[in-house]
Formats: structure tokens, sequence, C-alpha cells
């Protein structure tokens, strides 16, 4: 099992099948056996404190889960003080199985706001995903709208941590298009944050420890 802190909110959990068969954990048929879910989540929540101060004490969570092509279930907590709505409905669990095809030749993805996109790049940081220098051929970020584009032009397909850069920036944004037009309409109207290197510009003046 590994865990990783997102933010001071939210982590992330990747367990392999193989860890939930030897204990006797059927990932399809868990959302079925609510005993089974409690354990396991007691379980995951009481390590992940351990290992990276996630206290869930007086707070509300917010469970996502998704099995991914490689043999991996990854569920992201998100919690939020009792008295505060969590910005999801809560739903019953459902696992889904998510395959990243990486066959975007450019990539466009929206932040809700600035301190989302450092919070990504804080997080690359931390990871394999420090250096993107091969990613792509340029990674620029503009303000459009009151929310934060990252623009990936000419992506490497064959970039060794591709699916983890997938994985990881659909966690703080989402994909908002992979359209040319759409990445000229921002280049016209949008104002420019980062003109190339953003994420590795954004570490060096506003990554926090």
């Amino acid at each position: 099992m590994k865990i990783e802190k997102l933010t001071d909110n939210k982590i992330r959990i990747i367990i392999n099948f193989e860890e939930l068969s030897e204990k006797n954990i059927d990932i399809f048929n868990l959302p079925d056996s609510k005993e089974k879910i409690y354990d396991l989540f007691d379980g995951i929540l009481k390590e992940a404190d351990r290992q990276v101060g996630f206290n869930t004490q007086d707070c509300r969570l917010l469970i996502e889960a998704f099995s991914s092509s490689e043999g991996y279930i990854i569920f992201t907590f998100t919690k939020y003080k009792s008295n505060i709505k969590p910005e999801k409905p809560a739903k019953k669990l459902r696992l889904k199985r998510k395959t990243y095809k990486n066959n975007y030749t450019n990539a466009i993805y929206k932040f809700n706001n600035f301190e989302e996109f450092c919070n990504f790049c804080t997080y690359c940081n931390k990871t394999k995903l420090s250096d993107l220098k091969q990613l792509a051929k340029n990674i620029s970020l503009y303000e459009y709208n009151n929310f934060y584009y990252l623009v990936l032009s000419t992506i490497n397909k064959n970039y060794a941590n591709i699916n983890l850069f997938y994985t990881a920036i659909s966690e703080f944004s989402t994909l908002a298009s992979t359209s040319i037009l759409f990445k000229s309409k921002i280049q016209e109207y949008g104002r420019v944050i980062f003109k190339a290197n953003a994420i590795k510009n954004a570490i060096k003046y506003f990554e926090t420890n």
C-alpha cells in the first residue's frame, strides 16, 4: 500500500489487487459488504495518520475509488470539517476501471484557481514528476475567464512517467480540451502566466513545503 499526501485535506491510496487478495477481499464485491468496507478504510486511515499526519477526527470524508488497468485500486480521501458540506454529495461506493489512453498530441487542463495549480506542482516536486522536460515540447499556463489552463504542446507519448502524470493531474484538474482550436483561443484571449516550463517555474517560485 502506498500513501500519497496530495494536499492537507486530500490523500491518495494505491493498493494492488494482490494485497487485497491476501486479506481475502474481493474489491469488486466490496461495496456490498459494509463490514469489510469499514475495516479496510479504518486500517487505511490509521496508517495515513501515522505516516503523513492525515487526521480525520471530527471531519466528514469524501471517498472516490477506481481501478486501473495495471492491477491497482486507487482511493482518494478528501476531508471536510463536520459543519461544512462537501462539494460533491456522498454516494454509494462504486468502482470503475479507468484506463489512461496516452494518445493526445496536445492537452489542456483546467484548474479552478492558481492555488490548485500550485498544489499540483508541489505534488510533482515530491514525486518522479519533478522533471517534466521529456513530457512535452512546451508546457505553458494561461489565466482565462477566472480559470487557469495548463497547455501541453506536442506530448511525448513515450515519456516514461506519462501514466503517473495523467493519474496525478486528474486529482487536481479536469481535462478541458485536446483541440488545437481551443488551444489557439486560450493563447489569443488568455493572460500568459508562464509561456514555457510552467510547472518547473511554479515549483521554483511558488512551491511551499
